[in-house]
């Protein structure tokens, strides 16, 4: 796909760069100042070390996708269904059809936020722009962030559970068994041990299972019909958080170095560059 800039106001093309505009999102190796990396930021540090030095040091900007807006619009209607159920404390319906009756929405503290008014905590802490939960890495300068769905609360054990929601289209039966054998599901396992790596980084007591709600769109034989029908399935994941810890200090021994990284050899931004540069010379 061939991306152009956009004005985000206008919406009028615009001269690209490709260098970050903002200096203070770039790191400069061994600065003392904190400097914030969020879980997808450190997602593109486990696909390609390369182009997330790159972008994050040396300030080049990748090419832009548009919005999932259909995933977006989804995860807006769940956690409206997930907020009706947290006020009254019962479980959602996906939980009862999983035999998960001792699972709630998990009801946070109120905060204030930065206009003094009374909001939930996990509001914020779903907020991945302009909040998120966050937590400093050990004692260096670097605070790992990331915005949630949800989080739900275990009525038997007082522990907090992660959970993300997916849409997805698949022909294929969506099963506990099968699921995680795909290939691009790794990267929605890292997100929850990271998650869960974040909270307990926080002082929670945080369950080793953690769920994806999939919502998988079923092909209709009779047609649109002005409707989407979603398949729902509850996947559970058993959480591992110290990959990250060690992942997260590789992460930093890169963008406290002066060189550039060898990239991912299945890296197809870096494959595209390559072969870009060699027709140039």
């Amino acid at each position: 796909m061939i991306s152009l800039k956009r004005n985000k106001k206008t919406g009028e093309l615009e001269k690209a760069s490709g260098l970050i505009s903002q200096n203070w999102r770039k790191y400069v190796p061994n600065q003392n100042k904190d400097h914030q990396i969020s879980r997808s930021r450190f997602d593109d540090f486990m696909s390609c070390p390369k182009c997330f030095y790159l972008q994050n040091i040396k300030g080049l900007v990748p090419s832009s996708t548009p919005p999932w807006r259909l995933n977006s619009l989804t995860d807006t209607l769940l956690k409206i269904e997930f907020d009706e159920c947290r006020k009254n404390q019962k479980p959602h319906r996906i939980l009862v059809k999983n035999n998960l009756n001792h699972i709630v929405p998990y009801k946070s503290k109120m905060i204030k936020n930065k206009k003094g008014e009374d909001i939930l905590e996990l509001d914020v802490w779903r907020d991945s722009l302009r909040g998120g939960i966050k937590h400093r890495f050990k004692d260096t300068n670097i605070i790992l962030s990331g915005g949630i769905d949800d989080i739900w609360f275990n009525t038997k054990t007082e522990e907090l559970i992660i959970a993300d929601y997916k849409s997805q289209q698949s022909d294929a039966e969506v099963t506990q068994e099968s699921y995680f054998k795909k290939s691009h599901t790794s990267n929605y396992q890292r997100q929850l041990d990271f998650y869960a790596y974040l909270l307990k980084g926080l002082g929670y007591k945080v369950s080793s299972d953690a769920y994806l709600y999939i919502m998988n769109a079923k092909k209709n034989p009779d047609g649109f019909h002005g409707k989407l029908i979603f398949d729902e399935i509850l996947i559970k994941h058993h959480c591992e958080t110290t990959h990250i810890e060690t992942s997260v200090q590789k992460m930093i021994n890169v963008m406290n170095s002066e060189t550039i990284p060898e990239s991912n050899e299945s890296c197809e931004n870096c494959a595209y560059a390559n072969q870009y540069a060699n027709i140039n010379n």
